[in-house]
């Protein structure tokens, strides 16, 4: 599965304000397929856990 990080200068926060911290599922039509509570207060690890348990065929 693709993931997509930023690099240690933060150039992609430093352009997009990534702020507050969400986290993102894209799917594979490259739109966003879930998108997560502000964080850190609103990461729902279980929530993503399902969705990639109902929604990825492991290979």
């Amino acid at each position: 599965m693709p993931t997509l990080i930023d690099r240690e200068d933060n150039r992609v926060n430093a352009i997009y304000g990534a702020w507050p911290d969400r986290l993102y599922i894209i799917g594979a039509d490259g739109k966003i397929a879930y998108q997560g509570g502000p964080g850190p207060g609103g990461f729902r690890v279980k929530e993503i856990e399902n969705w990639l348990a109902e929604n990825v065929k492991a290979k």
